[in-house]
């Protein structure tokens, strides 16, 4: 019986030693989800299978999953974050490089910031009041809505609605591609800039959109589309 106490003491111990990261070292798993306390200093973190949450105020290197989501909490601040299969948010306030999804919904929350781009394969982008990112938006099924935010390098899509909301501002311009495949829906995508949201540089369009524009709205030179003024 004492061996086996001894055993499982040595068991526990290696356990919590596994979990207990010093500041500023790299975690990475194959399997199982992570997760870093409030106020954490740590590296890279990474796993394969499992999701990862980063409380408030951590500081952290590159964030990646392949199948999982990625939660970042309040006033964080990230290196680049990547994951192929399960969303993306960034609680209020909390800033990262760049994000890269494939399959996934990609969330930026008040004040939460973006230094570069954010790109999507399948899967909504969501920009909450005073979010911002630096860079461009980019997806390629999704909607793309804004509430309040700003975009500083434009908007690509393939086959997204994309709704420019009140207050919000859009740099660099929109550009809906025309898709490479017949087997994209044949359903045209929804654009919609609503009042008082500004978008400079142009609109391209390139397949056939619906296109609604406030009257209170600002936009720049307008390619392909016939704007519906509300």
């Amino acid at each position: 019986m004492k061996y086996i106490r001894t055993a499982l003491a040595l068991f526990l111990t290696s356990l919590l030693a596994s979990t207990a990261w010093a500041d500023g070292e790299n975690i990475s798993k194959v399997n199982g989800s992570i997760r870093v306390a409030s106020g954490r200093q740590v590296g890279s973190v990474e796993t394969v299978n499992g999701s990862i949450r980063l409380e408030d105020s951590v500081t952290a290197g590159n964030i990646e999953t392949v199948s999982g989501s990625i939660d970042i909490g309040r006033d964080c601040s990230v290196g680049d974050i990547g994951a192929v299969n399960g969303d993306v948010t960034l609680d209020t306030g909390a800033k990262a490089g760049s994000a890269e999804l494939v399959n996934g919904d990609f969330r930026l929350q008040e004040q939460a910031q973006i230094r570069g781009n954010v790109t999507s394969v399948n899967g909504s982008v969501t920009l909450a009041k005073g979010a911002r990112v630096q860079g461009r938006v980019e997806n390629v099924n999704g909607a793309i809505e804004l509430d309040g935010a700003r975009i500083g390098n434009g908007i690509k899509t393939v086959n997204g609605d994309i709704e420019i909301g009140a207050g919000s501002q859009v740099d660099g311009g929109i550009l809906v591609e025309k898709p490479g495949f017949s087997v994209f829906s044949k359903r045209k995508p929804r654009i919609t800039i609503g009042p008082d949201a500004v978008v400079t540089g142009t609109l391209k369009f390139e397949r056939e959109v619906e296109l609604r524009v406030s009257s209170r709205a600002r936009v720049g030179k307008i390619e392909g589309a016939t704007p519906i003024r509300d």
